[in-house]
């Protein structure tokens, strides 16, 4: 009988552990934040009774002020107001359609909101975002539209002498037709690694919007990593889960990258249904990566008809004019003569790179390089670079 008791109280024991560690994953805070309401204005709620001060950290503050903490670039900090139950609230005024960054700053220490569990990392930095719709946004969501299918994938790459992992996003109906598709390489900035595009970028949800709205063509996307001293992401390679470093993770060897490329369009044009012609390839990236399309698509003579360079870091990178990068108004040249049928450049008005995109203007103004520009408001921002991608996709291979 004392057997049977004790069995029944260890299989109630047992039942209840669950629901405990079930109720113990959701952190105990039962509201709603980062609400956007109907006037695009966004209620934000934080519970923090004992607290003296909570701050909202975000690329929307009205109010700028000097961030401490970090976390959101280009942030300024809007103060919360508390009520009578410790709970802490701000509405904003009427955002404009944007995807937007933000943490909490309590007590001048930064977290995360809690109520809001879309959090994206950017290498070791973790920031909150949320989405006003109502404008061009509307394309950075997922809208009910045909969806095309992002893969994780794995290649050997023999001259950084490792498997690296990249994404590649194929578009509605790949995998029901024989079709063949033209392919968009699409390269991160030195903060980022191959899931920044699909994170921050939106990539893949600009590409079903744009492509269920007939704007754009049809395509596959490829996002590779751009640093050649890893293999994958942080917390994807064989590194397991680690607080990403800083240098020495993207301690780079000059040039290895570009010269590596052909490596990630063989493995594309071998296990993929895609145009393996110059008319049906386009490259593009921000910042870092727009300086790999500059010299990617220059070193590879008749590989890419269509280049895309968003805030390129050309001038700072390529200092020396050594190795790959020598020679480089001559190679300008040819690439120009052998044929480009969309060179595109976008930067913004505060972007420290500004001076410098305008001396690579001059420079392809002195080889004759025909060039579409595009100049916005913001500086050295997702926000530019997610318009950017909206703007050049819909001018690729028509």
């Amino acid at each position: 009988m004392k057997q049977r008791i004790l069995l029944s109280a260890l299989m109630c024991l047992l039942f209840a552990l669950p629901s405990l560690a079930q109720q113990n994953l959701f952190g105990g805070q039962d509201l709603k934040s980062a609400v956007v309401n109907d006037d695009n204005t966004v209620t934000f709620r934080f519970l923090a009774p004992d607290a003296k001060k909570v701050e909202v950290a975000g690329d929307f503050a009205e109010k700028v002020e000097e961030n401490p903490v970090g976390g959101v670039v280009g942030t300024g900090l809007l103060p919360m107001t508390k009520d009578a139950n410790g709970v802490w609230s701000l509405t904003t005024k009427p955002l404009q359609s944007e995807l937007y960054m933000y943490l909490f700053v309590v007590d001048g220490v930064a977290t995360t909101d809690p109520n809001n569990p879309y959090v994206f990392r950017d290498f070791a930095t973790v920031s909150n975002i949320f989405i006003v719709g109502n404008g061009k946004a509307d394309l950075y969501k997922v809208n009910d539209v045909a969806h095309g299918s992002l893969t994780h994938r794995w290649y050997n790459s023999k001259s950084l002498g490792m498997d690296r992992r990249i994404n590649i996003y194929t578009p509605p109906g790949y995998e029901n037709n024989t079709k063949k598709y033209p392919v968009l390489y699409l390269l991160h900035g030195y903060g980022g690694d191959e899931d920044e595009w699909v994170t921050y970028g939106r990539a893949t949800q600009i590409l079903d919007n744009l492509i269920s709205q007939g704007k754009a063509e049809p395509m596959l996307v490829v996002m590779p990593n751009g640093h050649t001293a890893m293999e994958a992401a942080p917390g994807e390679s064989s590194l397991g889960f680690y607080k990403p470093g800083g240098e020495e993770e993207r301690a780079d060897e000059r040039g290895a990258f570009e010269s590596a490329f052909t490596e990630i369009i063989n493995f594309v044009e071998s296990n993929y249904r895609v145009k393996p012609e110059k008319e049906s390839r386009a490259i593009a990236g921000l910042s870092m990566g727009g300086f790999h399309s500059i010299h990617i698509s220059r070193i590879n003579e008749n590989t890419f008809d269509y280049v895309g360079v968003f805030s390129s870091a050309n001038s700072i990178m390529s200092a020396g004019g050594e190795g790959i990068y020598a020679n480089f108004q001559e190679s300008l040249k040819k690439q120009k003569d052998n044929g480009v049928e969309l060179y595109w450049l976008g930067i913004g008005k505060d972007d420290f790179l500004y001076d410098a995109n305008k001396e690579f203007r001059a420079t392809l103004d002195n080889v004759g390089m025909k060039y579409t520009f595009m100049e916005t408001e913001g500086g050295h921002i997702w926000k530019c670079w997610r318009e950017y991608l909206s703007e050049f996709t819909p001018l690729l291979f028509k």
